[in-house]
């Protein structure tokens, strides 16, 4: 049976922590971690949060690895709805990436706290 997109979010959600753009970028500034906008370039140049790095999600494991070789630094991923970033951080994972978070606020609360 194929599932909706809701029920696969609500499963992946169970399998990635999830964090305020608050919360994110505490943490952010105590450990020098990445805050990736898994959106596609197009989004991400009409409106993003500045200091974030684009990386869409089709390319998110590859260029990961070119970005950053330690498994252990703190990645935070967002994108529109928080579902991209729930399926990135699922796959970051699954490389190796030990410490993976999926920022779940809006966009504007990104840009009004990220930067």
């Amino acid at each position: 049976m194929l599932k909706t997109i809701s029920t696969l979010l609500q499963e992946v959600k169970q399998n990635v922590r999830m964090v305020t753009a608050k919360n994110a970028k505490a943490e952010q500034s105590q450990n020098n971690g990445h805050i990736i906008d898994v959106r596609e370039p197009e989004e991400f140049q009409a409106d993003s949060a500045l200091g974030v790095i684009n990386i869409p999600r089709g390319l998110l494991e590859v260029k990961m690895l070119e970005l950053e070789p330690d498994p252990n630094r703190a990645i935070y991923l967002h994108c529109g709805t928080s579902l991209r970033a729930a399926l990135g951080a699922e796959q970051l994972a699954r490389v190796g990436y030990q410490n993976v978070s999926v920022i779940t606020c809006p966009l504007e609360e990104i840009k009004k706290v990220c930067c």
